[in-house]
């Protein structure tokens, strides 16, 4: 795959596939959910290499430092080698959630969960959720 020496930060982002279209990529480098060392950036941010940038996608946060650059949207496998991930494990979407995530039981043989049940369970959810996002910024 030709490398390219100027690339824009959303066409890198799509192309190594941590966004599903250019426009999503794009809107989150609008909405400040991309930053380069710790400030926001525009989409039209030309990628570097070796620059090291912060990604916020929902829950999950990771940290990327750009290896090669890509033009156009490849395989997963072959864009894993065009940037490499160096978030922390603490920041990991997985490691947060193992911890403290609220275990929901219920007990056995009570059926499924009424409409009450249903929102009280995601009321749960979507204050936990909320809060940890609070409390990283």
């Amino acid at each position: 795959m030709p490398e390219k020496e100027k690339l824009r930060i959303d066409k890198y982002l799509w192309a190594i596939r941590l966004f599903k279209t250019r426009t999503l990529a794009s809107d989150a480098v609008k909405a400040g959910r991309v930053k380069l060392d710790g400030n926001n950036i525009k989409p039209s941010h030309e990628v570097r290499l070796g620059e090291v940038y912060q990604v916020a996608k929902g829950p999950d946060r990771k940290v990327i430092r750009v290896v090669g650059l890509l033009e156009n949207r490849v395989d997963a496998k072959t864009a894993v080698g065009f940037y490499e991930d160096i978030t922390p494990v603490e920041q990991t979407h997985a490691f947060r959630s193992m911890f403290h995530a609220p275990v929901l039981s219920r007990d056995r043989g009570t059926g499924r969960p009424t409409k009450r049940d249903r929102r009280e369970i995601d009321d749960l959810k979507d204050d936990y959720f909320d809060k940890e996002e609070n409390t990283e910024e």
